[in-house]
């Protein structure tokens, strides 16, 4: 057998090299986007010079309080407060309404600051309100004559929601002058109201999907706008990085009033990051992750200091809280109401693994599943019956087809295949989509073809190319965990394990319970690059080899017992003709 199987070591990030790091302590940060979003910020200084060509700003930021706070402060430090008031003021006489420059910032219609943001507003509190009662005109202000010559910020949501409200809102800012209007057109002002100027800038901020939808609302937006994004991860490569990263979540916890961290802190909250990510070499910048994992910690820890014994703890706890449909799952799987085979040997069965996501439920969890085929004379057609039946979706169809293809290139067939199979996912009742059951899907075929049998101790992810390569799948950490947990529910043997691609063990922080199985022997993790290595673990066979048994070659030898059979049936004289086509 292929030795591909990880050490313990490989299945959690290395923080050996940032020892000296963590024990440093770390100040917070006055600007905390100039040091940690170094591009932003540039676009920020950019868009707020006061030459600069473009009124509006298209930022890619989810659109929360945290992160607009953040961009919020960042503008202001950036643009200098001005000397002289800035806005205009309104002098009700009666029935008559003058406008006049403000002369102070007491003013009813001078400008109060230099950015201001708000994640939704809708039209009276933006532009303002006239009020008309007894004969009494009132006229109140609105976030655009509050921001005057500075720069606004608005959730992109606000924008979709409102057409309307946007396309006053644009008019205003490109031609720079406030015009005094109704909110609903049918009921026009009972007064006329003079113009007043507006010197104003627009962020609109938003997450991808909000932004795609603006550009479909306002695609001319992007061509004015300059673009901005708030980078969701930072690279750890150094202990530069790392000492970024650190002074970063010091400084959320300082913004929210929480104790700093300890130095045996930061290994538990990496851990965490890093299973957050999804990656080893990145952690989140998520200002509203970081805060929250922040404030359950607090609520386990003293009032000098978060410790590593609260992060580990609270994790504990948020883990405990949300199992219950993890727990319902694998109690199905145990008592047999799923069938999932954890010992034996079965030909054209194996154990795959996908992750589940529930509506309403806060947590992905891994779930195996039985990948079965069976094959019989026919035409060469392979049947995916999740497609056949409109329960796979465009990406698991394309996988299936592009595993097929991978299939008959290597058979390398003169003749049309004399087989045809059936792939299904056993007790699946929903849709199933994405390309990770690929390789489970393959090896299942090639047993059922082969007629070899295969180690249902094993399960296996990850997608294949046509020709041959494994590649990387998202949720492995938790597959791996998903099938852990049935194995050790029904005991562990040693034997077990899954397999997984090569290019997933930059992804992989398992929790300590498979650390520590790993680590005695309990359970094994294998990391393949190619369906061959997966293969020669799951049924103890190569696929090729020139010299001994394969497994091609066992499915070479059932094709020509066959053709052998069928070619007995004609009469000679056509038998002859195809030995003389095949010569």
């Amino acid at each position: 057998m292929t030795n591909k199987k990880l050490a313990w070591k490989h299945l959690l990030p290395d923080l050996a090299s940032f020892k000296e790091v963590f024990e440093k302590p770390f100040s917070p940060l006055t600007s905390p986007l100039e040091t940690i979003q170094a591009r932003l910020t540039d676009g920020l200084t950019r868009f707020c010079y006061a030459h600069s060509p473009n009124r509006f700003m298209v930022l890619m930021a989810q659109e929360e309080e945290e992160y607009l706070q953040l961009i919020s402060e960042t503008v202001k430090q950036i643009l200098p407060e001005s000397d002289q008031p800035v806005g205009s003021r309104y002098i009700v006489s009666g029935m008559n309404v003058s406008e006049q420059p403000a002369i102070n910032v007491d003013d009813n219609f001078a400008a109060r600051s230099t950015c201001v943001w708000e994640a939704w507003v809708e039209y009276e509190r933006l532009f303002g309100t006239l009020s008309y009662y007894h004969d009494t005109i009132n006229l109140h202000p609105g976030l655009v004559h509050r921001v005057n010559g500075g720069v606004l910020i608005v959730g992109a949501r606000t924008i979709i929601s409102q057409p309307f409200l946007w396309l006053r809102l644009k008019r205003m800012i490109l031609q720079q002058r406030f015009d005094w209007h109704p909110a609903d057109e049918r009921r026009p002002l009972p007064v006329s109201v003079p113009s007043m100027p507006l010197n104003l800038r627009l962020i609109v901020v938003g997450d991808r999907e909000g932004l795609a939808a603006l550009n479909n609302v306002e695609p001319e937006l992007m061509c004015l706008a300059l673009y901005g994004e708030f980078e969701s991860e930072l690279r750890t490569s150094d202990a530069q990085k790392m000492t970024q990263w650190c002074t970063w979540v010091n400084t959320l916890a300082q913004r929210q009033g929480l104790p700093l961290l300890s130095a045996d802190a930061w290994p538990a909250l990496v851990r965490q990051s890093v299973r957050f990510s999804g990656d080893k070499c990145q952690l989140p910048l998520c200002p509203q992750w970081i805060i929250r994992r922040l404030k359950e910690a607090a609520l386990h820890s003293s009032q000098q200091e978060l410790t590593g014994s609260a992060f580990t703890e609270s994790k504990r706890n948020r883990m405990w809280r949300e199992s219950y449909l993890i727990e319902r799952m694998q109690y199905e799987i145990t008592e047999g109401q799923i069938v999932v085979a954890t010992e034996g040997q079965v030909v054209g069965q194996v154990n795959a693994l996908s992750v589940l996501d529930c509506p309403g439920h806060p947590l992905a969890f891994g779930a195996p599943l039985r990948i079965s085929c069976v094959v019989h004379g026919g035409d060469g057609e392979i049947n995916d019956i999740e497609r056949k039946v409109e329960l796979g979706g465009n990406l698991h169809a394309k996988s299936m087809l592009i595993m097929q293809a991978f299939l008959i290139s290597a058979l390398d067939l003169k003749q049309q295949f004399p087989f045809s199979a059936s792939l299904v996912f056993e007790q699946s009742y929903g849709e199933v989509d994405g390309d990770s059951a690929a390789l489970a899907a393959g090896v299942a075929l090639i047993s059922a073809l082969a007629d070899q049998p295969i180690n249902q101790q094993m399960a296996v992810t990850g997608s294949v190319d046509q020709f041959g390569h494994v590649q990387a799948i998202g949720g492995i950490n938790e597959k791996i965990e998903g099938f852990f947990s049935l194995c050790q529910a029904r005991e562990l043997t040693g034997k077990q394990g899954v397999i997984l691609p090569s290019a997933n063990v930059r992804h992989l922080c398992l929790n300590d319970d498979v650390i520590e199985a790993v680590r005695t022997g309990d359970f094994s993790l294998w990391a393949v690059r190619t369906i061959d290595e997966a293969l020669e673990i799951l049924i103890s066979m190569p696929f090729n080899h020139e010299k001994h048994p394969s497994l091609l070659a066992a499915i070479r030898k059932r094709i020509a017992n066959i053709n052998l059979h069928e070619g007995q049936r004609f009469p000679w004289g056509l038998r002859c003709l195809n030995w003389l086509k095949d010569r």
